[in-house]
């Protein structure tokens, strides 16, 4: 219902900014432009879609080998007793603790189609332990929460559509969306924290989180340290090899369990085709509805007033350009999605900085209110309580650490 909401303002606002253009600017062309950008941007969405269907058919038959090889299950060990401080109220041995690790796991390593399964079953088990069942619980709020925080490994939808649209370097933005994810996750513990006395002095919440920030600050130290065309270049080396580590990392187990890694890729890549080919007429509609939108000249009001406010307060206002991203995704990764390849083919020849932003500003935070729709209406939810608030202030973490890493890394 969202999506279909905002999809409709696109049009409904650009064809009222475009009447105001033609009636008080006399600009002629404007309805023109409107129709041109329709068609080129329809023309974009396949050409783009049909790219997609080779990544992802290829990422998707990895993911599957990863799966089938038991790496999920290895990341559930391995975060197994920082989720247990995480859920007191739930039960060392409910089975859903176990579908709470699995999608985390499965989300860490960008594993959507498990990862969605994964997380209703676990609200349907979280809502068997809920004594008010028309009231989120603090278990269901904390699962919620840290979903929409966003924390994922690979980027690999992001790269892939980066890949497809031809930008240099596509695995650039890996540690940069790392960093503005782990805020935005950090600033969801700590919400949480505040108002279900979650005792985050606990010593394994203090291991697991001093490890993951030793290891967040020490690259953020090292990057530091470089000059811009160093940090360019080692970034995207040390993307490259964690991403291809991981992937021989996945054969390797595959092997170790001894099953067939050519019939589980093809498999996979099964599903990657597709997903290619069901994305295809939501992406064209959404980019279509971005491109009228942009084409009125709507979002360069938008964009025009938020640097203005910006620039009155001396702040570089570099990061404006990017922010459309942000202001799309807690309402539809869809539309944050088209906004950002919009962004990256407008920006591509002139400003990469604008580019790499809006990227990374598409992976530090989740869709939360798609993903508070979905999952508290799967088990029929109707007070969220401050499951909404939780989620949005994830989301302003992230957005506010992507700027901040986007000049550490791009500038």
């Amino acid at each position: 219902m969202v999506l279909n909401y905002i999809w409709v303002s696109f049009f409904l606002i650009a064809f009222v900014v475009a009447l105001a253009r033609l009636i008080f600017l006399q600009d002629l062309q404007v309805f023109p432009a409107l129709l041109t950008s329709t068609f080129d941007m329809a023309k974009t969405g396949f050409e783009i879609s049909l790219y997609l269907t080779g990544v992802m058919s290829l990422w998707l038959g990895l993911m599957k080998i990863g799966e089938k090889g038991g790496m999920v299950k290895i990341l559930s060990k391995v975060v197994g007793p920082f989720f247990a401080r995480l859920f007191p109220g739930v039960p060392r041995d409910h089975p859903a603790n176990g579908s709470i690790i699995m999608n985390f796991s499965a989300n860490i390593l960008g594993l959507d189609n498990a990862a969605t399964p994964l997380g209703l079953k676990a609200m349907q088990e979280l809502q068997e332990l809920n004594p008010d069942k028309d009231t989120a619980s603090d278990a269901q709020i904390t699962f919620l929460v840290l979903n929409a925080s966003g924390l994922t490994i690979i980027p690999l939808a992001i790269i892939a559509d980066r890949a497809s649209i031809g930008i240099p370097n596509p695995t650039s933005i890996f540690l940069p969306t790392l960093i503005a994810t782990f805020a935005s996750t950090m600033a969801g513990l700590l919400y949480l924290s505040y108002k279900q006395k979650i005792k985050l002095l606990d010593p394994v919440i203090i291991s697991y989180v001093a490890g993951l920030t030793a290891i967040i600050l020490g690259s953020v130290w090292y990057f530091t340290s470089l000059t811009p065309d160093q940090l360019q270049i080692q970034s995207s080396l040390f993307s490259s090899i964690i991403i291809l580590s991981i992937i021989i990392g996945f054969l390797v187990l595959g092997l170790r369990r001894k099953i067939p890694l050519f019939e589980t890729f093809v498999d996979g890549a099964k599903e990657g085709f597709t997903t290619s080919v069901k994305i295809i007429p939501y992406l064209v509609a959404m980019l279509v509805g971005i491109g009228v939108f942009r084409a009125s000249g709507a979002l360069d009001f938008i964009v025009d007033g938020i640097a203005w406010s910006f620039s009155l307060l001396h702040i570089n206002t570099d990061f404006v350009k990017a922010l459309p991203v942000a202001l799309l995704k807690p309402l539809s990764g869809a539309a944050a999605r088209g906004m950002m390849i919009e962004t990256s083919k407008i920006y591509m020849d002139t400003d990469m900085f604008t580019v790499n932003l809006a990227a990374v500003f598409r992976g530090c935070a989740e869709t939360t209110f798609y993903v508070l729709a979905v999952y508290f209406g799967s088990v029929n939810i109707r007070k969220t309580r401050y499951a909404v608030t939780a989620g949005l202030i994830c989301d302003l973490a992230g957005f506010i650490a992507a700027i901040f890493v986007a000049y550490l890394f791009f500038r």
